[in-house]
C-alpha cells in the first residue's frame, strides 16, 4: 500500500482531524486528510527552497516570490533536493493531488504533477506565518475548478488580470475563463483583422455605463465609476471607452497564470455576441442593417462562406497564444430572426437537410468543432448548443437553472458538463446572505443521472459577467468571498464539507483578503430585517461575520459616512425609526449600506371568511414593464389556483402575476415573510405593504414582518419577469416554525 493510500484509509478519523486542523488554521478549501503536532517551523534568512526536478523550478521560484513578500524574507531557491524547503514530484493520486510534511527539519511538499506541488504551495501559504507541524493528504473532489471574468463589457489591465489569477492560486483554483470578445468589445489582438481591436476595442459610453454612473452616485461607491484611465480622446473630441491585449499581453498572462498552476481557457463568442466584430468587417451578417433587436444583436451569418473562412482565421491565431486544451466557443442567447430570412442561411439549412434554425447552429457549431479538433483542441459551448444536437466530443457549460435537463440531455449523450447555473454561480448577481450557502450547499451529484453519467460532471465555475462591473474594485467586491465557496465546493469532497465550520474558517481569511489588497464584499449585517415589527419596543442588535467591520449609522435618511454615529452595541427603541447602517473595514472603505425600519404598530385584527378552500388564485398577464405598477393594465393570458406563492407550471416569457388569498395564522404575534423573487415583486398583508422588492434584479430575498391577531388576513402579491424568473414566499412564527400559505374563495 502506497504512501498516500495507507493515510487515506484512516478514513474519518484523519477526516475528522483534518476538519479540526483546517478551522484551527483556518485552511480553505479543507484538505481531504491531517494529522499535526507539537512546534512550529520558522521562516528565516537561512531557510532554502530546492528542487532537482528541473519542471520544478518555476514553482520554486514562484514559492520564493511569495514568501518573500509576505514575511520579508529573500529564500533563495537551489538546484537541489537539500533545502528546508524541498518540492518534489510524486506520481501516486489524481493530479492535482499533494502532501505537505513540516517538522523541525523544514518543509516537504510532494506534488501529483506540477499542479499538485502548486496546490500544496497554496495550503503552505495559508498556514503563514506559523507553520506547525503537520502531515496534510490532500486530493481535489472535482478536476475543474473555475472562474470566468468577461472582459468584454468593462476591460481589465493585464496588472488586474495577474492580481486576480494571485487569489485564484491562493484557493486551488485551476481554471481561468476569459471572455473576451462581445458585442461591447473585441479585447484580443488578431494580426489578420486588426479593425477588430482598432476599432472594436473602443466605443462611446453605453447604457450599461449609465448604470454604473448612477449606482455609483446613488449607492455613494466611487467603485462604480468606470475607470478614467480606460478611455482615450479622438481628434474630434469624442472619448471612448476601453482596451486590449496584444498578443504578447495575452503571452505574458498565460505565462503568469501556468506558473500558478492555472489553464486559461479563452472564449471568441459566436455566433452570437458578435457585433463587435460585424460592426467592423462587411458582410459577416446576413443583411447590411446591424445592431440590437428586442433581447440580442445581429448574429454572423451561418451562411456564408466569408464568415466560416473569418471564425477560423480568427481562432488560428487564437491557438497560437493559448495551449490551454480547452477553447470555448460561446453560442448562447442566438437571435436567429435573420437566418430565417436569409437566403445563405436558407441555402445551407436545405444543403445539409437540417430541421431549423437550431440545427444550423448545430451545423456551424460542429464545422467549427472539427475545425478545433483538427488543431487538438475540445470545444466548450454553452448549454444552449444541446437543443440542435451535440457532437460526439464537445463539453456543455451548463447555465440556465431554468433548463434542468441540459446535464442528462448532455452527460446521457456521452458528453462532459461543467457546472455554472446562473442562479448559484453567477458573480455579477448581487450577493446577500444566502449566497455563500447556495454555494457551499450546491449538489454536484445532480438528480437523475447514472453512476457513469456523473463521472462526465467535470467540476463547478464562478462567472462574472462585468456589465455593471467597471472597475478591478467593483470586480473583487462581486468575485470574494463567494469564490471562496466556489474554491471549495470544486475542492473539498462531500464527507468532507460543513457550512457552519466553512463560514468559521471564511472569517478568519478577510485579513488575509486585506493584506492581499483584495477589496472584498464586507457581509451582509444581520441581526435584523428590511421590516421590523414591534408592539411595546425593540432591541436594535446588529452583527457582521467579518469580524474587522466598523458599523456606523443613520436615522434622518443620509447615507453613513466614517464620521457616522459608531454602533457600539445592542440598544433600545420605543417609536417608529428608520435606520441606515453601513459596514467600513478598517480602513475606512465603505461597504453596501443597508436601509430597514423598525415599525411600531398595533396587532392587524383577523378578517371574517366564508366557503374557503385551500389555495391561492394566480392571475398571469402579458406584461413587458419593469416594475409591478403596470401589471393589472396588461392582458390577462391565463388564472390558475395555486397551493403557494410560486410560478405555475405553465407561465413562462412575458410575466405579470397577481396572486390574491388569505393567510390563517394559527395564534396572536408577530409574523415574518421572506419573499424571493427574479426580477420584482411585493406583498401586501391586510393592505399595508410588508415587503418590497419590485423592480428589475437577479434572484433577491426581501424579508418583512407583520403583527396580527389570530385568524384569516388578506393576502395580495404581485411579481413580475421576462426571461426564467423565480417566486417564493416562506412565512415564519415568532419560534422560526413555517406556516402554510393560504386560503381562497
Amino acid at each position: 500500500m502506497t504512501k498516500i493510500n495507507r493515510i487515506i484509509t484512516l478514513g474519518l478519523v484523519l477526516m475528522a482531524n483534518a476538519m479540526c486542523f483546517a478551522q484551527n488554521q483556518a485552511i480553505i478549501p479543507v484538505p481531504v486528510a491531517a494529522e499535526w503536532h507539537e512546534g512550529t517551523f520558522s521562516i528565516n534568512n537561512k531557510t532554502t527552497i530546492g528542487t532537482n526536478v528541473a519542471s520544478l523550478r518555476p514553482a520554486a521560484e514562484y514559492l520564493s516570490g511569495v514568501l518573500a513578500k509576505e514575511t520579508g524574507t529573500k529564500i533563495k531557491v537551489k538546484k537541489s533536493a537539500k533545502a528546508t524547503i524541498v518540492l518534489a514530484l510524486n506520481s501516486e493520486g489524481k493530479e492535482g493531488a499533494y502532501s505537505l510534511h513540516i517538522d523541525k527539519k523544514g518543509v516537504r511538499i510532494e506534488g501529483c504533477g506540477y499542479a499538485g506541488v502548486i496546490n500544496g504551495i497554496a495550503t503552505l501559504r495559508q498556514m503563514l506565518p506559523e507553520l506547525h507541524y503537520a502531515d496534510i493528504i490532500d486530493e481535489p473532489a472535482k478536476s475543474w475548478r473555475g472562474m470566468e471574468l468577461d472582459c468584454s463589457r468593462h476591460f481589465f489591465s493585464k496588472d488586474e488580470v495577474k492580481e486576480l489569477l494571485d487569489v485564484l492560486a491562493f484557493y486551488k483554483i485551476n481554471k481561468f475563463h476569459w471572455h473576451l470578445t462581445d458585442d461591447q468589445g473585441w479585447r484580443v489582438e488578431i494580426k489578420k483583422y486588426p479593425l477588430l481591436t482598432e476599432k472594436g476595442g473602443w466605443r462611446t459610453w453605453n447604457n450599461q455605463d449609465s448604470v454604473c454612473f448612477n449606482r455609483a452616485k446613488k449607492e455613494d461607491n466611487p467603485d462604480l465609476i468606470p475607470d478614467a484611465k480606460k478611455t482615450r480622446k479622438l481628434a474630434d473630441g469624442t472619448v471612448e471607452y476601453g482596451g486590449f491585449y496584444t498578443q504578447q499581453d495575452i503571452r505574458e498572462i498565460v505565462e503568469y497564470a501556468s506558473v500558478r498552476g492555472i489553464d486559461v481557457i479563452p472564449e471568441i463568442d459566436m455566433p452570437g455576441h458578435s457585433l463587435a466584430a460585424i460592426a467592423n468587417y462587411d458582410g459577416l451578417s446576413c443583411f447590411p442593417q446591424i445592431g440590437w433587436g428586442k433581447l440580442f444583436t445581429t448574429p454572423l451569418c451561418p451562411g456564408k462562406d466569408k464568415v466560416l473562412a473569418f471564425c477560423k482565421d480568427v481562432w488560428k491565431e487564437i491557438f497560437e497564444l493559448f495551449p490551454s486544451k480547452y477553447v470555448h466557443i460561446g453560442g448562447d442567447e442566438v437571435d436567429m430572426k435573420n437566418w430565417k430570412k436569409c437566403p445563405d442561411c436558407q441555402k445551407r439549412i436545405k444543403e445539409h437537410k437540417l430541421k431549423d434554425e437550431h440545427e444550423l447552429q448545430a451545423w456551424f457549431t460542429h464545422d467549427m468543432e472539427k475545425f478545433f479538433n483538427a488543431n487538438g483542441k475540445t470545444m466548450i459551448a454553452w448549454d444552449e448548443t444541446v437543443q440542435g444536437g451535440l457532437s460526439a466530443t464537445q463539453t456543455v457549460m451548463w447555465w440556465r437553472s431554468w433548463a434542468p435537463n441540459a446535464p442528462k440531455e448532455t452527460t446521457s449523450h456521452g458528453n462532459n458538463l461543467i457546472c455554472t447555473p446562473n442562479g448559484e454561480f453567477y458573480l455579477d448577481y448581487d450577493e446577500d446572505g444566502k449566497s455563500i450557502g447556495k454555494i457551499y450547499n450546491f449538489n454536484t451529484e445532480l438528480d437523475g443521472l447514472s453512476a457513469e453519467e456523473q463521472q462526465r460532471v467535470l467540476g463547478v465555475q464562478g462567472n462574472l459577467w462585468t456589465e455593471w462591473v467597471p472597475t478591478r474594485e467593483r470586480m473583487f467586491h462581486m468575485a470574494f468571498p463567494r469564490m471562496i465557496a466556489v474554491a471549495e465546493l470544486g475542492w473539498s469532497s462531500k464527507e468532507n464539507k460543513c457550512l457552519d465550520d466553512f463560514k468559521t474558517r471564511l472569517s478568519k481569511h478577510f485579513a488575509l483578503l486585506q493584506k492581499m489588497n483584495v477589496t472584498y464584499r464586507i457581509p451582509d449585517l444581520t441581526g435584523f430585517y428590511n421590516t421590523n415589527v414591534f408592539v411595546d419596543e425593540a432591541k436594535v442588535k446588529v452583527n457582521c461575520v467579518d469580524p474587522s467591520a466598523v458599523i456606523r449609522y443613520t436615522t434622518d435618511g443620509s447615507i453613513p459616512q466614517n464620521d457616522s454615529k459608531l454602533y457600539t452595541g445592542e440598544f433600545t427603541i420605543d417609536k417608529t425609526t428608520d435606520f441606515t447602517f453601513r459596514p467600513f473595514d478598517k480602513n475606512g472603505r465603505k461597504g453596501d449600506m443597508t436601509k430597514c425600519r423598525f415599525i411600531k404598530e398595533e396587532m392587524a385584527p383577523a378578517v371574517a371568511g366564508k366557503d374557503l378552500k385551500p389555495g391561492l388564485s394566480a392571475e398571469w398577464h402579458e406584461y413587458t414593464g419593469a416594475d409591478c405598477a403596470g401589471i393589472e393594465a396588461a392582458p390577462v393570458n391565463g388564472c390558475y389556483e395555486v397551493s403557494e406563492v410560486a410560478i405555475p407550471d405553465s407561465v413562462s416569457g412575458n410575466i405579470g402575476l397577481i396572486i390574491t388569498g388569505y393567510i390563517e395564522v394559527p395564534a396572536d404575534g408577530i409574523y415574518t415573510f421572506a419573499l424571493l423573487s427574479d426580477d420584482g415583486s411585493y406583498l401586501k398583508l391586510d393592505g399595508n405593504m410588508v415587503v418590497d422588492n419590485d423592480k428589475e434584479h437577479s434572484p433577491r430575498e426581501v424579508i418583512g414582518q407583520h403583527a396580527m391577531k389570530k385568524g384569516l388576513h388578506q393576502l395580495y402579491v404581485r411579481y413580475f419577469d421576462h426571461n426564467g424568473g423565480q417566486l417564493r414566499l416562506n412565512v415564519f412564527d415568532q419560534n422560526g416554525n413555517k406556516v402554510n400559505v393560504g386560503y381562497k374563495h
